[in-house]
């Protein structure tokens, strides 16, 4: 994946989170696509700021990996 197609993506996933948060009322299933949804879109931004870095330093861009779930989601704010 190229860097436009990470961004397209990470806004379509922004766009789909919009549209389940007002959604109103939400039952198991939305809470679980929404939590999904946010997941997936933190590891994009993570890819992008590895490709980001990996230019900065002359290493190739695409290189850059997807990192799991559970070590995006547990970086510390």
């Amino acid at each position: 994946m190229d860097d436009s197609e990470i961004r397209s993506r990470i806004d379509a996933l922004v766009e789909e989170e919009h549209r389940l948060r007002e959604s109103g009322e939400h039952t198991d299933e939305q809470r679980a696509r929404l939590r999904q949804v946010e997941e997936e879109r933190d590891q994009l931004w993570d890819l992008v700021r590895q490709r980001d870095a990996k230019r900065q330093y002359d290493e190739d861009p695409d290189s850059a990996e997807v990192r799991p779930r559970s070590e995006v989601e547990g970086y510390l704010q």
